[in-house]
């Protein structure tokens, strides 16, 4: 199922509206979660070439639409919801529209490993009691900031 969500992407609504990302964010991102059996049976390779073959069917229909400027489709793994999602927006791969750090990578595959590995998504779970009271803690003080991967691909011009 989750292969074909994957690939119903590229057909969806897009919105390209470089002087509103707001627009383009709400129009074009998606949150893709996966049944249990799903993530037991899917290889790491068949969900990379799945969006793989959505980034390229996206470059296509902007390149139809004959969309000047840069775009960059992008995947990340929302640990906390327990998702992948992916998005499409008027920016280049380096300035993808998170408040939170992130770190660009042209390599989908680990993002996807711990998608498929996280055995209770959306979940958190404490190995000692005392960590929620340490995490608190520290988050009061000082946050531990832990940049997340997110896969970028180009598929607007490139200027």
């Amino acid at each position: 199922m989750l292969l074909t969500w994957i690939s119903e992407v590229a057909d969806e609504p897009l919105a390209l509206e470089p002087a509103d990302l707001r627009v383009e964010w709400e129009t074009n991102t998606w949150s893709l979660g996966a049944a249990d059996e799903d993530r037991s049976s899917l290889s790491v390779a068949e969900v990379v070439a799945a969006f793989k073959q959505t980034a390229a069917a996206i470059r296509e229909r902007i390149h139809d639409l004959g969309f000047p400027r840069v775009a960059t489709f992008y995947v990340w793994h929302d640990e906390q919801a327990g998702q992948l999602r992916c998005s499409t927006g008027s920016v280049p791969p380096n300035a993808v529209p998170f408040s939170g750090t992130y770190v660009a990578s042209d390599d989908l595959g680990p993002i996807v490993e711990g998608f498929l590995a996280d055995s209770e998504p959306g979940y958190v779970t404490w190995s000692d009691p005392d960590d929620a009271q340490r995490l608190s803690e520290q988050t009061e003080t000082e946050p531990e900031i832990r940049p997340f991967a997110v896969w970028v691909s180009s598929v607007g011009a490139s200027r």
